[in-house]
């Protein structure tokens, strides 16, 4: 008994020193929601963020990209797909709180939070910094190419009207963002919800249909380091990327205004993996890996810590970081009811199919030309009244 109780005691020891074998754990994944060209992707030798991620947390990443605002709620709102980590802009981030679409954050997972600048937080999108933490921010401007623009041209919005440069203007693939330059031409608010300003505003915009290449979002980048085409409006960053390649491009503030951005992370509601996607989150905020991200990118950082590890002609740049003076034409976007959006939905739809033709103008022409034509009818019927009678009064002479 003894040397068994023994054998037992032995036995038991070896299995405390020898590891017993375990259930391997499955890599976790996220699924990444972004822009497109909006991340640095280790291009030219800079950081790709996704795969030191990956390297520092083991998360992998699964990264797909949209281009527009739009774009990405349509896909969160029609369902079928799963996202962990969204990146819209402001105006949108407050519709998806309004519309319950967000997670609130957790911070004891974000704790590089608090490298974000001050300036950023407690926005109008976020009063209560609950459910996103600023990625970057920027403005919109013009580009355009000085090989064939005329400097005189150039300063306004209205060079996106120019008849001069026909066929090689391109516009704006979203409504947002074409309706607040045609509202800036026509000096009103970025966020009007009047209908009569915004139908002016599509008339506006319909008015240049004709001048206008092509929409575009991403397919900018090709058509104007190719000089396919040599006016477009666009984001401060993104030009710094295509000049970079096209050094003829340049950039200019329009004196009407621009719109002030900023695109921030979140995490929607469905999303499977909410503690790996705030571990994301924390490490897009370390100042140094926002550094070496924006420094690619060329789109503004609100973590000014992150200025130490720029090329310092990169923190420097009056295009990507403009002065107090230039930042006061600048205007944010802000929330927009529904019902607004969808009008504006409806407006932007007869821009982009009525072929440059007002079709108010044409219901209205019709309606002119109905009014013509049962003149003449009646008019017809009453002359051929009077021949009868007068024809009947011959007979009977």
């Amino acid at each position: 008994m003894k040397r068994l109780s023994a054998f037992l005691l032995m036995l038991l020891l070896a299995m405390s020193i020898i590891p017993m074998p375990t259930a391997k754990a499955e890599p976790v994944t996220i699924n990444v929601y972004n822009w497109g060209q909006y991340i640095s992707d280790g291009t030219d030798g800079c950081i790709d963020v996704n795969k030191a991620f990956t390297e520092a947390t083991g998360i992998q990443v699964n990264y797909m990209t949209f281009d527009s605002n739009e774009t990405m709620y349509t896909k969160l709102k029609t369902g079928g797909s799963s996202y962990d980590v969204i990146i819209p802009s402001d105006y949108m981030v407050a519709r998806l709180i309004a519309e319950d679409m967000l997670e609130p954050l957790d911070f004891e997972n974000i704790p590089n939070y608090k490298y974000v600048d001050e300036a950023y937080k407690n926005t109008s999108y976020d009063p209560e910094n609950k459910y996103s933490v600023p990625y970057t921010w920027g403005t919109v401007g013009v580009i355009y190419n000085s090989k064939y623009v005329d400097k005189a041209d150039i300063g306004s919005w209205d060079l996106l009207w120019n008849e001069k440069y026909s066929g090689k203007i391109l516009m704006f693939d979203n409504p947002r963002d074409a309706f607040a330059i045609s509202e800036l031409l026509l000096g009103m608010s970025i966020n009007t919800e009047d209908r009569d300003e915004l139908r002016t505003a599509a008339y506006k915009l319909i008015e240049q249909k004709p001048l206008v290449q092509s929409y575009v979002m991403d397919q900018i980048f090709d058509k104007m380091e190719r000089e396919e085409a040599w006016i477009a409006p666009y984001y401060a960053g993104d030009y710094l990327l295509m000049a970079d390649e096209n050094p003829s491009l340049e950039f200019y503030f329009p004196e009407e205004g621009f719109n002030l951005f900023i695109d921030a992370m979140c995490i929607p509601k469905g999303c499977q993996n909410k503690a790996a996607a705030e571990a994301y989150i924390n490490f897009l905020c370390n100042p140094e890996i926002s550094g070496e991200n924006l420094d690619y990118l060329g789109y503004s950082t609100p973590v000014s810590a992150a200025k130490d590890y720029m090329d310092p002609d990169t923190a420097s740049s009056e295009i990507a970081y403009p002065t107090a003076e230039t930042l006061e034409g600048g205007s944010a976007f802000m929330y927009l009811q529904p019902e607004t959006s969808q009008y504006t939905d409806s407006l932007w739809l007869e821009v982009k199919t009525q072929g440059g033709v007002d079709t108010y103008a044409i219901v209205c022409m019709a309606a002119v030309v109905a009014l013509l034509i049962a003149y003449f009818v009646i008019h017809r019927v009453k002359t051929k009244k009077r021949l009868a009678n007068r024809c009947k009064k011959w007979k009977t002479q």
